[in-house]
């Protein structure tokens, strides 16, 4: 096995393959990275048996400047092959294996590092029913964003550290929840036929380095099956298991009516909730008070030990009766923060029933974030 390869091309298939690999598996080979050379292309898998990200290089793509001179496969040290590789000194660099050890050239600098057989590098997953369906990459970029901020990072309930996705004729919708707050959005599939109903659980860690991969990518094919999901993109193929379980029903905790509500600047209140919390992260049950009164609204932080913040909101809009409401902040700034939108909505029942915070003009909960209040008596 033997190839001469552009390094920065191949630096950054390896940054990208690495985010699969982990140091901490109790599969040792796990730790290696699969180097698969064929007659045409260079095949690069990094696994944590959780998630699998496989990258292929051609020949053909002037960029690599990849020149296959013998075939063959082994699996290299991940973490010290991409250091080596990324402080080689010169643009191009070589790698030949003979047995079970790999010399690697590059300008004056040498370097050789045992290896295991690809062989004995699991097997990657295969679907033989599966479900699927094409989407743009923007449309999951923007998907995974607008959830991921509400599942649960808990392991006690590991059902909820996932992104429920559930498909039904062009629709694709994702909920999380950790039991303190809830995300939804509803994406409509663009020129695409009706898809096969389906439901799945993808862990939120997956989806997470997924979107980073996704960036500068334009269609994204999705293939589901009982216990996997398969995204694949440019020249990138991304394995990721499925949760198993069944994902609690989330319909029933959005509120169908509102009895107050206010329009207002999401910059502008993420601003002041900034401000409450420099004061409310020093206290221990970490809220902030909305109060709602004759069309005004205020925010209020308090610290036992440090102080008191009041700040005036300027809302373009408040309806509906008067209100009294505790809540974490950091929560609903994330919430701002991913709605991505100049106005928002926030729509609230009483204040102890959960109110949710949409975009200026929704009206079908296609992008929506609910928040739990917090009891403060």
């Amino acid at each position: 096995m033997k190839f001469t390869i552009n390094r920065q091309a191949f630096i950054k298939a390896l940054n990208d393959v690495s985010r699969a690999i982990s140091s901490k598996t109790t599969i040792p080979i796990l730790t290696n990275l699969k180097l698969d050379l064929q007659e045409e292309q260079l095949v690069l898998t990094g696994s944590n048996a959780d998630i699998s990200i496989q990258m292929t290089l051609t020949a053909d793509d002037t960029s690599n400047e990849l020149t296959i001179e013998s075939t063959g496969g082994i699996t290299l040290p991940a973490t010290f092959f991409i250091n080596i590789v990324k402080h080689l000194p010169a643009d191009n660099m070589t790698l030949s294996i003979e047995g079970l050890q790999a010399l690697i050239t590059s300008g004056s600098a040498s370097f050789k590092i045992n290896g295991q057989p690809s062989s004995a590098y699991p097997k990657l997953p295969e679907l033989s029913e599966s479900k699927s369906l094409k989407l743009s990459a923007a449309q999951l970029i923007e998907l995974i964003a607008q959830t991921k901020i509400s599942a649960s990072t808990q392991e006690s309930r590991p059902i909820l550290t996932g992104i429920h996705l559930s498909l039904s004729g062009n629709q694709i919708k994702a909920v999380t929840t950790d039991s303190h707050r809830l995300s939804q959005r509803i994406i409509t599939l663009v020129g695409a036929e009706n898809v096969a109903d389906a439901s799945v659980i993808i862990p939120a860690k997956a989806f997470n380095e997924l979107q980073s991969l996704l960036e500068g990518q334009n269609v994204v094919e999705v293939k589901l099956s009982s216990n996997q999901a398969v995204f694949t993109f440019g020249n990138t193929t991304f394995y990721s298991r499925l949760l198993e379980g069944n994902y609690p029903e989330t319909d029933r905790l959005i509120p169908s009516e509102a009895n107050t509500e206010i329009e207002i600047d999401a910059g502008a209140l993420s601003g002041a909730i900034d401000r409450a919390s420099l004061l409310s992260h020093e206290s221990r049950n970490n809220v902030v008070l909305l109060t709602i009164k004759d069309q005004q609204a205020e925010l209020s932080g308090n610290s036992q030990e440090v102080g008191q913040v009041k700040e005036a909101l300027k809302a373009d809009k408040i309806s509906g009766d008067d209100l009294e409401i505790s809540f974490n902040p950091d929560y609903v700034r994330d919430a701002l923060r991913v709605l991505q939108g100049k106005t928002v909505e926030l729509k609230f029942t009483t204040n102890l029933r959960p109110f949710i915070i949409i975009p200026e003009g929704e009206t079908d909960n296609k992008q929506l974030q609910l928040v739990t209040p917090v009891r403060t008596f």
